[in-house]
């Protein structure tokens, strides 16, 4: 649900109850739109999220984790100056606004001042502003007299609010009721277009429930928007959130609108920069593999001009055992090609400027030169075909990451890789995304998610455990964990339907799956992430199935 002031006034309520007589211990600012206040309860730390995002806009408090950035920006700087230590004495929703002011005491050494910040919670207008004594101390977001005429927001100015929209205050129960009197069309539409600090999905609530009687319609209007009445909810549609409520009687119930607010806005968040940081991964990694595929076919078309090496040679001996006959000054000479079958004659381009034997050693420097190519260009060749196949390899795993963890696994592995440069951010080592696991018959199925995962989950296996993959496809790595014992065909048969459908192969049919214990399966010293040499293998030819009704979720 946007932030209207219908839902800021609950939000407002929450906040007051939970952080009234709470101290500032911390500000960060971990991106341009958003600064956290981490305060003390007197139990325990909690942390406000003051958004200004035009799509995230919100004040709650949440768990979510944030990271700080390693130079704190300007007002970040300036609210730890003035805030930090201070007692939050109150949050109060301003008139029937979008803005909650939350009241400070800032008590120094030798000095106490009151100081308000105000969060503006108006879409792509949101803005954060400090204030003390009425006059603006700093905003997130300053505008000067050349950008807005009708309000300045920079240090020294007294603080004004915005422009009051051309719309009905719904606290003013006269005009309310006048404002009612005219409803004509859709209720819904009416109560958008005319009633102040309703966004559309409340007023399609209240128009859900409104009476018929007109005389009934301005009680009811007014008893729903200042009702202390809630019932927090997520809406879900097809399992993803798509919108949370004050008052809802279906969806995902919560304790709290801030708890409903967090949940919702931390989902969509985790979603954006999941697509986002996918987004970044991906144009990289395509770029990287069409200068891998430029790069081998460069080669590839210098392999093919060096086709004809040996007809260079043949020629040169034949000019050699033939000299005698070659009169000086001749463009060509007609020779037997005892290299052939039956020795057809052959005419040889010469150079008539050159002697029969500078003809002859033309030809063998050309041979030479072309066989000094092909020679340098076959360990190029090689390099360039493993950097596309692992280019490749790491895109196929980037496609099938299913959460932000996926992708900063893949994130460091292509930095280790040298595709990215080293992260100079310092950070400590987060827990292992765990493999996908299923269980069948009793048997643990493994399979790796990405490159580093393959891996980790071959250094974990058992050398009698069974390893699997994918013939000629980039494929997940799959291990059978035997714990010593036989391994049920049912079994294999399983483990390799799901190692079918983490590949490239997934949309086919009858996808070859080879199979051996790990003991036969080897890592090459430093080989990239993923690559691996196996032998002493059986086939199994099996349809992709990812099996769901197996897998098992980590706790």
């Amino acid at each position: 649900m946007p932030q209207d002031a219908f839902t800021l006034r609950h939000v407002a309520r929450e906040l007051d109850a939970a952080l009234a007589g709470a101290k500032v211990n911390k500000i960060i600012q971990p991106s341009r739109d958003e600064v956290d206040l981490l305060v003390y309860d007197g139990s325990k730390t909690r942390k406000l999220i003051l958004n200004t995002n035009a799509s995230f806009a919100r004040a709650c408090l949440s768990e979510a984790p944030r990271r700080a950035p390693d130079v704190a920006p300007n007002f970040c700087m300036l609210l730890r100056k003035h805030l930090t230590g201070a007692a939050l004495l109150g949050v109060r929703q301003i008139a029937f606004e979008r803005i909650l002011a939350f009241e400070f005491d800032c008590a120094g050494e030798f000095t106490r001042a009151r100081r308000t910040l105000y969060a503006e919670i108006m879409g792509k207008y949101s803005n954060l502003i400090l204030t003390e004594e009425g006059t603006v101390t700093g905003a997130l977001k300053i505008s000067s007299l050349q950008e807005n005429f009708k309000r300045v927001l920079f240090p020294g100015v007294r603080y004004a609010l915005p422009e009051p929209q051309d719309k009905t205050d719904p606290s003013d129960k006269a005009a309310l009721a006048s404002c009612l009197a005219n409803l004509t069309g859709d209720a819904a539409d009416y109560l958008f277009a005319h009633v102040a600090g309703l966004a559309y999905p409340t007023c399609r609530l209240l128009a859900a429930g409104a009476p018929h009687d007109r005389d009934l319609l301005t009680e009811y209007v007014y008893g729903f928007i200042f009702s202390d009445e809630k019932a927090p909810a997520v809406e879900r549609v097809n399992g993803e959130a798509k919108d949370f409520h004050v008052r809802f009687a279906a969806g995902e119930r919560y304790a709290s609108v801030n708890a409903a607010e967090d949940a919702y806005y931390t989902e969509k968040e985790t979603k954006r920069n999941f697509s986002e940081k996918k987004r970044k991964l991906e144009n990289l990694l395509s770029s990287r593999k069409k200068k891998e595929e430029k790069k081998l076919g460069i080669l590839l078309e210098r392999e093919r001009e060096c086709g004809d090496m040996e007809q260079l040679r043949i020629r040169g001996e034949l000019i050699t055992a033939n000299m005698h006959a070659i009169r000086k000054g001749a463009d060509r000479c007609e020779a037997s090609d005892y290299y052939q079958e039956g020795a057809p004659t052959v005419s040889i381009p010469l150079d008539k400027n050159l002697t029969p034997s500078q003809n002859a050693q033309k030809y063998f420097k050309k041979y030479a030169k072309q066989k000094r190519t092909l020679a340098a260009i076959a360990p190029q060749k090689a390099e360039a075909k493993a950097d596309l196949d692992y280019t490749e390899s790491a895109l196929f795993s980037l496609a099938r990451a299913e959460n932000i963890l996926d992708l900063t696994e893949i994130e460091e592995e292509v930095r280790a890789a040298g595709l990215l440069p080293p992260d100079p951010k310092k950070k400590k080592a987060e827990a292992p995304v765990p493999f996908r696991t299923f269980a069948v018959e009793g048997f643990t199925i493994s399979a790796g998610r990405n490159n580093v995962q393959n891996d980790r989950l071959l250094r974990a296996a058992q050398p009698d455990d069974i390893w699997m993959h994918a013939q000629k496809y980039h494929s997940a790595h799959v291990v059978v964990r035997t714990e010593g014992k036989k391994v049920p065909d049912s079994v294999l048969l399983a483990a390799a339907q799901i190692c079918a459908y983490f590949s490239d192969g997934k949309a086919g049919d009858k996808i070859p799956v080879d199979y051996c214990e790990r003991r036969f399966v080897k890592k090459p010293p430093k080989a990239k992430a993923g690559f691996v040499l196996y032998t002493d293998f059986r086939t199994l030819l099996v349809t992709p199935d990812r099996r769901e009704r197996d897998e098992t979720r980590p706790q």
